[in-house]
């Protein structure tokens, strides 16, 4: 299985397939109420068949080119992940999201991630925008969107019900020309 640097700090991206459903799962356990905060994922991924059945959803996905989700290791431990939720490769359109578990955040993981990612999308799929939906209470997923030079689109305001109340989710995007323009500046 192929890894990819994030840098001087031992940490790696990787793909995950659903054989890693238990380390998955382990993962997500560790980070249950601190994910759970913004993302419903830890609602999903509650033993090992629905973490074997979320990561088959994206095993199917890359193999539609529809969608694709991978791993951050630090330490050779699996700490978080990145995807592109959707993605329409006709279109020029995808989705990103992220998460990790607390040991992990606060370290730079997910821009440098989503970095790869995004450029991996832009360059060799051909996706000209990239979206992140993110709610409004989430000042760290935010963050991270400014730093990838994201701009930010507007408010979809009470849209995103979560766990018995509504929530404001904000939609940043990036082009693939302001993408690699900024790429380009040191």
């Amino acid at each position: 299985m192929f890894a990819i640097s994030l840098g001087a700090d031992g940490a790696e991206l990787r793909p995950l397939e659903p054989w890693q459903a238990e380390e998955f799962l382990a993962h997500i356990d560790r980070g249950r109420e601190f994910i759970g905060r913004h993302n419903g994922l830890p609602d999903v991924i509650t033993d090992l068949a629905s973490s074997r059945a979320y990561l088959t959803t994206y095993a199917k996905k890359a193999a539609a080119d529809t969608g694709r989700i991978f791993g951050i290791r630090s330490g050779g431990e699996l700490v978080g992940a990145i995807l592109l939720r959707t993605m329409n490769v006709e279109q020029g359109i995808a989705e990103a999201g992220c998460w990790l578990e607390p040991s992990a955040a606060g370290k730079g993981l997910v821009t440098r991630a989503v970095r790869v990612v995004i450029d991996w999308a832009v360059e060799e799929r051909g996706i000209h925008r990239v979206e992140w939906w993110v709610s409004s209470a989430n000042a760290p997923s935010i963050a991270v969107a400014r730093r990838l030079g994201m701009t930010k689109e507007g408010v979809l305001r009470d849209n995103y019900r979560y766990r018995g109340e509504r929530h404001d989710m904000e939609i940043w995007s990036v082009l693939a020309p302001e993408w690699r323009a900024a790429r380009k500046t040191p």
